[in-house]
């Protein structure tokens, strides 16, 4: 499956029994003793609602944040993984993109960041490496506690790394770097010159199957990217861009999330609705259709 990337989000991790989102945001409000002035509300993003935690929590008692990461690292790495996470991995596809923090997808814990550079903050390069699938932790792993994209402050400095990668060019040390922006780097050379360094590479060549995410519109960096990829698509003249990008949801959400699917569609993004009369029956529908997406693929 050299042409399939999968990118995954976190609710592939709730069909095991364990801590969700919210438990975990609720055990951090009762470790800092912050139950009676921090309240889960959902109207409040999750960026803003971490700042606000994360402010009163120094507020009280001084410390680096580092301290409070490393405790969320904690929990997120008692995550336990489940059959699905077996199924991706027997996909043995080359790539797998995910915003989660922990290695359930992997199958090990026991791991090092195989990016061309050592990132200890943003997410442009990390992955690690498991046989021959890359593992691209995008907003952080709990290995590197630093590296785990919580905040408004975080998600900002995110967005400007990637902006920066992909349209005016980077300023990395490290020789192994491309300092030319992606896009410059494609007009000039075309696809077939990128060596993938990046995870946003993938955006511009490869098929994506996306699931197991809400992409809510916090996720300010990842709809900067599809809208930049979307709109570069239109340019005529500028690069040609000619991979798939596909949404995976359940039917039962289809009336209340048109608004969000409308938005997809205009980002040239394929929206797969399909039956889920439970989780686990949904994800290996997923599964079961990548599955013959690469078994046609490789016949044809």
């Amino acid at each position: 499956m050299k042409n399939v990337t999968l990118f995954i989000g976190n609710d592939i991790n709730n069909l095991t029994p364990g801590t969700s989102w919210k438990d975990l945001l609720d055990q951090i409000i009762a470790y800092y003793g912050l139950t009676n002035s921090v309240a889960q509300h959902n109207l409040k993003p999750f960026p803003l609602l971490y700042e606000e935690i994360f402010l009163k929590v120094i507020r009280r008692n001084p410390m680096a944040e580092k301290v409070v990461k490393e405790y969320i690292a904690s929990r997120i790495s008692e995550i336990i993984p489940n059959g699905i996470h077996q199924r991706i991995r027997g996909l043995q596809v080359e790539d797998i993109i995910t915003t989660n923090y922990d290695y359930t997808l992997e199958g090990s814990s026991d791991l090092k960041n195989e990016g061309i550079i050592t990132e200890r903050l943003y997410s442009v390069f990390r992955k690690t490496i498991v046989k021959t699938t890359n593992f691209w932790h995008i907003h952080g792993e709990a290995g590197v506690p630093m590296s785990i994209n919580l905040g408004y402050e975080h998600y900002g400095g995110q967005l400007q790394q990637i902006r920066n990668y992909v349209v005016s060019g980077t300023n990395y040390e490290s020789k192994k770097v491309h300092k030319q922006p992606l896009i410059r780097r494609i007009a000039r050379n075309g696809i077939s010159s990128l060596n993938f360094q990046s995870w946003i590479d993938l955006f511009f060549v490869k098929d994506i199957h996306i699931f197991g995410i809400r992409l809510d519109f916090i996720e300010i960096d990842l709809w900067w990217l599809l809208t930049y990829r979307a709109r570069q698509k239109l340019y005529k003249g500028n690069i040609e861009i000619s991979n798939s990008i596909y949404y995976y949801t359940p039917e039962v959400y289809l009336t209340d999330a048109s608004f969000k699917i409308q938005l997809l569609e205009a980002n040239d993004v394929n929206v797969i609705a399909l039956p889920m009369s439970s989780k686990e029956e949904y994800y290996n529908l997923i599964i079961d259709r990548i599955s013959e997406a690469r078994r046609q693929s490789e016949n044809n």
